[in-house]
């Protein structure tokens, strides 16, 4: 797999050309990682109109993934969602207001987008939520919601995996999705690395329209590389949109930096990668039974995730993660029931062998009476004014105590997880305000009198 990116600017360090252009450090050391550091000199194409190196390298890993057109960001799935709304939206040619129907874990970045692009959102109510992270419907209701309406969403959008690693039935929601001839829409940031399985369980192989990849979550890619994948089916409708889009949204000057590292990978990914994600998905397997034979109880996930349900065990989330300190270990998430554990290849025996000494001496092996955990319940939702009107209007600030009957402004919430208990525009209710206690939200912003 060739690397025309990382070439490039491997060449044009190696020419020791006077840099009397952007970035001001001029190649000159303070991190270490300068001299690659450049802008879009002659030769090294354009991001937003790439027809050189950069298409290149887009094209080598469209055709490893499988997709008709993958485009690069270097400012995460967030960038890569906004782009795939504003495509969806100037693709629909309904009349009246666009709205899309999605599951109600969406990432605040999506909300954001929906306020940008004044698009309007229909949740779907999974009634076995359990979880602020989880929620993403059966195959059956998404069915049932859509023979109800008329006229039809954009898009159906879900998020798969979610953050507690919760896969959703891609394949059966696409299948919907195509009787209705609408796009199927997968937030699929934390599930790159899910094209190289055998087999594929990838949301462009499952039927997706489009999807994100955050690449730096799973795969050795600098911080905000991510992918924006259009399937084949759907790539002369909505390819030339969603360039256009990742234009209006993203930044005119691209981490270069990031984008070599989206290079590389093309070429990790095709050397023995698979066979090493298989030892890995072996590995995490192997951990998982060694923690569950200590008596820690998890919570079934997609493969490169581990989650222990701390509540079950009587003790709190953050607690735990504050003993794995002591190991050495830090986690990617942790609240009042669960930690969240994200494996890669790219971890060590010496992760391994933390983890099995954290396993055999934590707390967690004392068997406590399980911790009472919150029902997931919204109230009954009151949708006041349009996502765009709510985060766009005159606002405030106040404790999220005395929240109850105001509307929600621009959603507060933590990241991670950042996915929103009250969207922008709706009315907060009394069990919301119950939900921002338990997690910790201590102030919101609402619109103002």
């Amino acid at each position: 797999m060739e690397t025309p990116v990382y070439d490039f600017v491997t060449n044009y360090c190696g020419q020791n050309v006077s840099r009397l252009h952007m970035p001001g450090h001029k190649g000159q050391s303070f991190l270490g990682c300068e001299a690659r550091d450049i802008t879009e000199i002659a030769g090294a194409d354009v991001l937003h109109q790439a027809d050189g190196i950069l298409k290149q390298s887009q094209n080598n890993a469209a055709a490893l993934f499988g997709s008709g057109r993958t485009l690069y960001s270097t400012e995460g799935s967030s960038l890569c969602i906004k782009a795939m709304l504003m495509a969806l939206m100037q693709g629909n040619s309904g009349e009246g207001r666009s709205y899309l129907l999605a599951a109600r874990n969406v990432h605040r970045s999506m909300i954001d987008a929906c306020a940008l692009l004044d698009l309007d959102v229909r949740f779907l109510m999974n009634p076995a939520r359990s979880h602020l992270c989880s929620g993403t419907p059966a195959r059956e209701q998404l069915a049932q919601e859509l023979r109800q309406l008329d006229p039809l969403p954009v898009c159906v959008y879900v998020t798969s995996p979610d953050y507690l690693g919760e896969m959703a039935d891609i394949r059966g929601l696409a299948e919907v999705c195509k009787e209705y001839g609408i796009p199927l829409v997968v937030d699929n940031a934390h599930g790159a690395y899910l094209r190289f399985l055998d087999p594929s369980v990838h949301p462009i192989q499952l039927g997706a329209a489009m999807c994100c990849d955050s690449a730096h979550k799973t795969l050795p890619v600098l911080t905000g590389g991510a992918y924006l994948h259009i399937a084949s089916e759907w790539q002369e409708k909505y390819q030339d949109l969603a360039v256009q889009a990742m234009a209006v949204f993203g930044s005119t000057s691209p981490s270069y930096l990031t984008l070599q590292s989206l290079d590389l990978c093309n070429r990790y990914l095709t050397e023995h990668y698979r066979e090493r994600l298989q030892e890995t998905v072996e590995h995490v397997s192997e951990i998982q039974g060694i923690l569950r034979q200590n008596g820690l109880p998890l919570i079934e996930t997609e493969p490169l995730k581990i989650v222990i349900h701390a509540a079950a065990a009587g003790y709190h989330g953050t607690d735990v993660a504050q003993e794995m300190r002591r190991y050495g270990l830090e986690c990617e998430y942790a609240d009042g029931q669960y930690v969240v554990w994200m494996v890669t290849p790219e971890n060590t025996d010496r992760d391994g062998s933390r983890i099995r000494q954290w396993g055999e001496r934590t707390m967690l092996r004392n068997g406590k009476p399980p911790l009472k955990e919150p029902e997931f319940v919204l109230g009954e939702i009151e949708r006041v004014c349009t996502i765009r009107e709510a985060v766009f209007g005159p606002a405030q600030r106040i404790q999220a105590e005395d929240a109850a009957g105001r509307v929600c402004a621009a959603e507060c919430v933590a990241c991670p997880p950042a996915v929103p208990i009250a969207v922008s525009g709706e009315r907060i209710t009394k069990e919301m305000v119950s939900l921002f206690r338990y997690y910790g939200i201590r102030d919101v912003i609402v619109l103002a009198h």
